[in-house]
């Protein structure tokens, strides 16, 4: 008998939470203006995994992740119809 063989079981695909996934293009100008500061400040390319770079994106998620998604369920609920259709979120402007 294989040790974790119960622990493994198949879950269904669980649904995309629309909230999220518009949030993704906010995050994604979060960590691209963060390694452009990095690079600023060290005078030379800093990749977008870089340790410090994920420190700052994490601090700052942390910092506006409530208001960026109320502010996206606010505007989901505003709008009729399908929300997955709708994949252009907000810009990072918009979001603080």
């Amino acid at each position: 008998m294989r040790r974790y063989e119960n622990v493994r079981r198949i879950f269904p695909m669980a649904q995309l939470d629309p909230v999220l996934f518009r949030q993704i293009p906010v995050i994604q100008k979060v960590i691209a203006d963060e390694a452009w500061y990095e690079g600023e400040r060290r005078g030379c390319y800093v990749p977008p995994d870089d340790p410090v770079v994920r420190d700052h994106v994490c601090e700052v998620i942390l910092r506006i992740g409530r208001e960026l998604r109320e502010s996206i369920m606010a505007q989901l609920a505003a709008r009729p119809g399908p929300v997955m259709l709708r994949v252009q979120g907000p810009r990072h402007d918009e979001a603080a």
